[in-house]
């Protein structure tokens, strides 16, 4: 296939050649000279065209193999409904520049370069056309359409927060496989992540490069990882993310709160990993034994504080003289709170 390619390549570029190389010969009045000679030039500039036609075919051939392929990409990042959205809108833009070309007829008449000042108005109409056709098309996704069938037999789209990329446990999670569908990172949360990367704080440019890394990881992990281009015209990081949910029927990954309540008023469903932690921490039961080892003391008189491998605070009474050694205790009672949930024990016996 790719060698009938270039071959009809080289014949389209030699005829090309072999059309200007006549044309050039005619408009420099060479058909009028002596006869051998007019025969030859008007015979051998053309064949001196289509050679060069052919030789640059090869070039010509790669870089529009080239442009194909970078189209091609940029199509497979998109899913059917983005793809099929974009094209309608190119079609619709199209048909409308065709219907506004009779406006510009006029300029046609203007005198020496009326016909090329009218080609070039028209060309400038039928891109903006298509341009704007594509913009407007990728943006709507036929959202009427898209909705109700663009994820038909698939998960919706995962939409990554800066706040759970800089995490981290999204990669483990990843790596069980319960992360199922396509996992966006939009353009904007990268631009947050490089910002954060470059700050002057070391704390934070710390947890930018920590962020990045990530991410790194993530494309290696997840079958299905692309970086989103989609912009919306919200100011701030957390609307664009909402926007972007909504249009495209994605589910938000974060663990902001303000971002989780902000989403679920709108309508968006929003997967927290701090709620999926919490899920998955064990259950304890007052009158419960376990075996601890008592870290601290507790701020309370005669209290000894303790954790889980989950990073549970168990507050054990009467442990502070116990500081550093395994303890048996028993669960007296579970405090949950808004920052997690704390396990109040006392020594068994």
């Amino acid at each position: 296939m790719r060698l009938l390619f270039r071959l009809i390549f080289a014949c389209l570029l030699g005829l090309v050649g072999l059309l200007a190389g006549h044309e050039l010969a005619r408009s420099l009045g060479w058909t009028s000279a002596a006869a051998l000679q007019g025969d030859a030039r008007l015979v051998g500039l053309p064949a001196f065209g289509m050679l060069l036609g052919v030789a640059v075919s090869p070039l010509a051939a790669r870089g529009f193999e080239r442009m194909v392929s970078r189209i091609e990409d940029a199509v497979a990042r998109h899913n059917p409904a983005e793809a099929l959205s974009g094209a309608i809108g190119l079609v619709v833009g199209l048909v409308v520049a065709f219907f506004v070309r009779d406006v510009f007829t006029s300029f046609s008449q203007v005198p020496r370069f009326g016909p090329l000042l009218s080609f070039i108005i028209y060309s400038f109409i039928t891109l903006f056309f298509g341009y704007v056709g594509i913009r407007v098309g990728l943006r709507q996704r036929l959202t009427w359409w898209s909705r109700g069938a663009a994820y038909h037999g698939e998960s919706p789209p995962k939409l990554l927060d800066t706040s759970v990329i800089v995490d981290g446990r999204i990669v483990e999670i990843a790596q069980t496989g319960f992360l199922d569908g396509r996992v966006l990172v939009p353009r904007c949360v990268l631009r947050e992540l490089q910002m954060i990367a470059d700050s002057a704080d070391p704390v934070k440019r710390s947890r930018g490069r920590r962020g990045l890394e990530v991410l790194s990881t993530l494309r290696d992990v997840v079958p299905h990882f692309e970086v989103c281009d989609l912009d919306t015209p919200e100011p701030d990081v957390d609307g664009k993310l909402i926007a972007l949910a909504g249009t495209l029927g994605a589910q938000i990954l974060t663990n902001d709160y303000n971002l989780n309540r902000v989403a679920k008023v709108q309508g968006v469903r929003v997967l927290n990993i701090n709620e999926l932690a919490t899920a998955l921490k064990p259950a304890v039961l007052p009158g419960e034994e376990m075996t601890v080892a008592v870290m601290k003391e507790g701020k309370e008189p005669h209290q000894g504080v303790a954790y889980l491998d989950d990073g549970t605070m168990v507050v054990v009474e009467n442990a502070r003289r116990l500081v550093g050694q395994q303890l048996d205790v028993v669960v007296t009672s579970v405090l949950q709170t808004a920052a997690g949930r704390m396990i109040f024990a006392k020594p068994k016996g």
